[in-house]
């Protein structure tokens, strides 16, 4: 019974995160065009120099940088979180404490980059809504709270808005309700303490990711009609 409640939890999760994934290709045409209707960005590699279309690197030894030249964006996230890249951004696995009683089944945080205004899904309950200002760059935030058939689902949402081009982050964590999972008594307090204090470490893991959002771009080539040809 446990496995078949896993891979119901599983296919709950693909299909949030296929819907989200769907909702924002259908209000995009294209893909950001580096060099178009964005923003001046905040860091540029200098002439001639390489850049890969995507990498990651070490920041400190709890820190890394996620850096995609062709969709334009870097974000740093702690090293933990496994990495998987997707055509229209990053998705992010982050570990759960499996040495402590808790019943977190899913958490998971992803950044996507696509071409039209940014709007959020349309949801009917939104526990609470704001703006973050980051620099020069104004994030809107929604967050979400729900808990149907003894799962608790905790999201938030930011989306920035750069030119012709939208960055949306997403969040999502999923909880079991600790007295159907079989633990009785103190435990059953204790997984909901824990519960309670894993998503938000996570939750705050990905706000702090959202706010160390930069714009990349790649070198600008030069322009071919002023190159006057190599005599020999």
């Amino acid at each position: 019974m446990k496995s078949i409640k896993n891979i119901v939890i599983g296919i709950i999760v693909i299909i949030i995160f296929v819907a989200v994934g769907m909702y924002l290709r259908s209000t995009s045409h294209s893909t950001p065009q580096i060099g178009g209707d964005v923003s001046a960005p905040t860091s540029e590699a200098k002439p001639g120099t390489a850049v890969a279309v995507s990498e990651t690197t070490k920041v400190s030894g709890s820190l890394s940088e996620y850096q995609n030249a062709e969709l334009g964006f870097s974000v740093k996230y702690p090293s933990a979180w496994e990495k998987e890249e997707a055509n229209s951004g990053v998705n992010f696995i982050i570990p759960i404490d499996q040495s402590q009683v808790e019943t977190v089944k899913t958490l998971q945080a992803n950044v996507q980059a696509f071409s039209g205004t940014c709007a959020f899904p349309p949801v009917t309950t939104v526990k609470s809504r704001d703006t973050v200002k980051v620099g020069s760059n104004t994030f809107n935030m929604i967050a979400m709270n729900n808990t149907v058939k003894s799962l608790t689902y905790t999201n938030r949402m930011y989306s920035l808005q750069q030119g012709a081009v939208c960055y949306m982050f997403s969040f999502a964590a999923i909880s079991s309700d600790p007295s159907t999972t079989g633990l009785t008594g103190s435990n059953v307090i204790q997984a909901q303490n824990n519960n309670k204090a894993i998503t938000t470490t996570a939750d705050a893991d990905f706000t702090a990711m959202v706010k160390s959002f930069a714009i990349v771009t790649t070198p600008a080539g030069k322009d071919e009609s002023t190159v006057a040809p190599v005599k020999k």
